[in-house]
C-alpha cells in the first residue's frame, strides 16, 4: 500500500472523534442524550420541495445527467429569488452555478486558483471546507483567530503583508458559523475592497443569509458594488429549508469565477440530481410562504434556549441570526466541557476548537431540537458550573 499523500496528512485530525461512540453507548443504556451539536434541525422540509420531487421521480428525463448546466428553470428560479431578496440581477446561465450542496462548491473552489506555495486566508474558528479545500489543493491555509475584540470579524488590515502577497482566495462566512456574528455592510465593502486592491478572490458563504431574526436582513456580498469581480457567493438549501441531506445549493458571481467553478466541477462530478433541482426550484417559488414560518420556530427556540442558559448562570450573547448560539465555556477548556456535558448530563455540544484552535473556550449550541428540549438541556447544562 503506498503511502498517503502529504497534502492528506496536512489534514487535521476530529478532537473528538469517540463522541459518536460515547453517545453511542450512553443510548445503549438508557440515557436521555439531547443532542445539540450538528447544524441539523429536526425540522420537516416544505411540502412543495416533497411533492415537486415526488412528481419530478416520475418523468424518466429527470433520470438523466444533469451536467453542469442543470434543470434550466432551476438556476432561472435562482436568479429570480436573488433580484426579489436581494435586488441583485444576475445572468442565470452565465453567473449561477448549481452546487451538491455549497459544501462541494467551496472546497472546489480551490482548485482553481490555488497552488502549492499559495496561501488562503480563513477564518479560525470555521467550517472545515475553507481549510480541507486548500489543503487538498496544495495551498496553505492561513488561519485568522475570531477575537470578541474584533467583534468576531476577520481583522483585514492586521492581516501580515506577506500572507496578504502569497494569498488567493479569502473566505468569510456571516452570518457566522459558528461565532452566529453578523457582519455590518461597511465590512463587506471593505472585503470587496480589499479583494479588488490585492488580486484575491472572495469566497462569501452566506450559508445562514435567510435564518435571521426580528426583521434583520443580512445582505449579499453581490450588493456591494464592485463585488462581482471578485466574489463568490454560496447558497444552500440544507438550513433554511431543513434539507441538509438533499444536498442542494448554487454559487452565484461573475461569470470568470462561475466558468471556473464549473470547469474544475466537469472533472469531479456531473451535477446535481435534476429532481433535486426541480424541488430545489419549488423550495425558492414558495419562499415568502413557507420560510417566515420556519425562521419563526428557530427564533422562539433561540429564545427560550437564551433566557434558559442565562438562567443557568453561562453569558449569553443573543445573535440576530443563524441557528447556534455561542457560548463562553466554564473554566475556558471548551472539550473538557463538551466531554462532561456529554458523559455527565447526556448533552452534545460542540467545542469551538472542533471548528479550530480559534474556537478555544467557547461551544456551541445548535437550535435543532424543540424549545423544550432546549431548556431542559440548558438546565443540565447548568449543573456543570
Amino acid at each position: 500500500m503506498p503511502a498517503l499523500a502529504a497534502r492528506f496528512d496536512r489534514l487535521p485530525p476530529y478532537p473528538l472523534a469517540d463522541v459518536p461512540r460515547i453517545r453511542r453507548e450512553l443510548r445503549a443504556s438508557g440515557v436521555d442524550v439531547i443532542d445539540l451539536g450538528a447544524g441539523d434541525a429536526d425540522l420537516d422540509p416544505p411540502p412543495a420541495a416533497v411533492e415537486a420531487l415526488t412528481e419530478a421521480l416520475r418523468d424518466p428525463d429527470m433520470s438523466r445527467y444533469p451536467f453542469q448546466l442543470g434543470l434550466p428553470s432551476f438556476r432561472e428560479a435562482i436568479a429570480t429569488w436573488m433580484r426579489a431578496r436581494f435586488g441583485v440581477e444576475l445572468d442565470p446561465m452565465a453567473e449561477v452555478l448549481p452546487l451538491i450542496g455549497s459544501k462541494e462548491g467551496i472546497s472546489h473552489l480551490a482548485l482553481c486558483y490555488v497552488e502549492p506555495g499559495d496561501t488562503t486566508i480563513v477564518p479560525d474558528p470555521g467550517y472545515q471546507a475553507y481549510l480541507g479545500g486548500t489543503i487538498l489543493a496544495g495551498g496553505t491555509p492561513h488561519l485568522v483567530p475570531l477575537r470578541s475584540e474584533h467583534d468576531f470579524l476577520v481583522p483585514l488590515e492586521a492581516l501580515p503583508a506577506e500572507v496578504v502577497a502569497s494569498s488567493r482566495i479569502l473566505y468569510l462566512n456571516y452570518p457566522n458559523n459558528p461565532t452566529a456574528v453578523s457582519a455590518p455592510r461597511s465590512y463587506l465593502e471593505e472585503a470587496v475592497a480589499f479583494c479588488r486592491e490585492h488580486d484575491l478572490v472572495l469566497a462569501f458563504d452566506n450559508a445562514y443569509s435567510e435564518i435571521a431574526y426580528n426583521g434583520f436582513r443580512p445582505p449579499s456580498i453581490l450588493e456591494v458594488e464592485g463585488a462581482r469581480d471578485v466574489a463568490i457567493e454560496f447558497h444552500s438549501l440544507s438550513k433554511t429549508y431543513n434539507m441538509t441531506g438533499w444536498r442542494v445549493g448554487w454559487a452565484a458571481g461573475g461569470s470568470e469565477l462561475i466558468a471556473a467553478l464549473s470547469r474544475a466541477k466537469t472533472f469531479v462530478d456531473t451535477g446535481v440530481f435534476l429532481a433535486l433541482q426541480r424541488a430545489g426550484q419549488a423550495c425558492l417559488e414558495s419562499y415568502e410562504a413557507w420560510v417566515p414560518g420556519n425562521v419563526a420556530v428557530f427564533q422562539d427556540r433561540r429564545d427560550a434556549v437564551a433566557e434558559a442558559l442565562t438562567g443557568a448562570g453561562f453569558e449569553v450573547t443573543v445573535p440576530r441570526a443563524t441557528m447556534y448560539l455561542w457560548v463562553p465555556a466554564p473554566g475556558g477548556d471548551d472539550e473538557a466541557f463538551a466531554r462532561r456535558a456529554l458523559v455527565e448530563e447526556g448533552v452534545v455540544v460542540l467545542p469551538g476548537s472542533a471548528l479550530g484552535q480559534g474556537g478555544r473556550g467557547f461551544f456551541r449550541i445548535a437550535l435543532t431540537v424543540s424549545r423544550e428540549r432546549l431548556v431542559e438541556a440548558a438546565g443540565r447544562l447548568g449543573r456543570l458550573r
